[in-house]
């Protein structure tokens, strides 16, 4: 039987190769972004194992309007909420309000909204959830408090969600990733390639299709099991000590 995964923010990054990933697997994937130049390119590369659909994770409208696809999409075995954002990494007086609000619309607000919109399809087919998360809801750092704090929130989230769902037979699992060398960096760093090179130089961080066999991996485990949160780093990523101030 084919299986159907909706993925958002399927335009570049860990959602882009999910979707070549599960497509490959012989899934049905139903991939949303705000990109429609990306979505077609996509499109024309997976052919008829994907639904495209323009929608910012924002509109919760159109959100919650991906309850109502038409069957065979509409039979959606796994969501993956991957659509995400983050102000540029700046202390938060400096960061522009709207900016903020859209993160926190994106990384909360919509994914919630999605969520709740398809749970009772994912009840009924005893789906799954895979929420992005991310080591910083876990670590502190500096510029980090309105992003972080999203990724806290859908971390909670996840493990809550699990309690709400229990007997439902849906698993739900929040993976938290440390340094992947994405498009998404660049947007943290302000749009300064230079700059996220130099962040990545030399230490072999995590790739977007190494998510994209975890995320797969999760979908292939035995349904009698969940597995609650998966963190992740590249081996040459660890933490660092605690920041001091010495006053003079």
């Amino acid at each position: 039987m084919t299986k159907t995964i909706l993925i958002t923010g399927a335009t570049s990054g860990f959602g882009r190769a999910a979707a070549r990933r599960f497509a490959k697997e012989g899934w049905r994937v139903v991939g949303t972004g705000r990109r429609a130049e990306r979505l077609r390119e996509l499109q024309e590369e997976l052919d008829d194992a994907l639904l495209p659909l323009e929608i910012d994770m924002r509109d919760l409208e159109a959100v919650e309007s991906l309850a109502k696809l038409s069957a065979p999409w509409s039979e959606i075995d796994l969501l993956l909420n991957n659509a995400g954002g983050a102000p540029p990494t700046s202390s938060l007086p400096e960061t522009d309000w709207a900016r903020l609000q859209e993160v926190i619309d994106t990384n909360v607000v919509g994914l919630v909204a999605l969520t709740r919109a398809l749970l009772p399809k994912l009840i009924e087919r005893k789906g799954q959830i895979i929420n992005l998360s991310s080591v910083a809801a876990n670590y502190p750092y500096k510029g980090g408090a309105v992003y972080a704090g999203t990724k806290a929130f859908v971390r909670q989230f996840s493990l809550d969600l699990r309690c709400d769902l229990a007997g439902t037979g849906v698993r739900v699992t929040s993976v938290e990733p440390g340094m992947a060398e994405t498009e998404f960096t660049v947007v943290r760093t302000g749009g300064n390639q230079a700059a996220s090179d130099a962040l990545y130089a030399n230490m072999n961080p995590m790739t977007a299709e190494d998510h994209a066999d975890l995320f797969c991996w999760l979908a292939n485990l035995p349904p009698h099991l969940n597995i609650n949160t998966i963190e992740l780093m590249p081996v040459n990523q660890s933490w660092a000590g605690f920041a001091v101030n010495r006053e003079s």
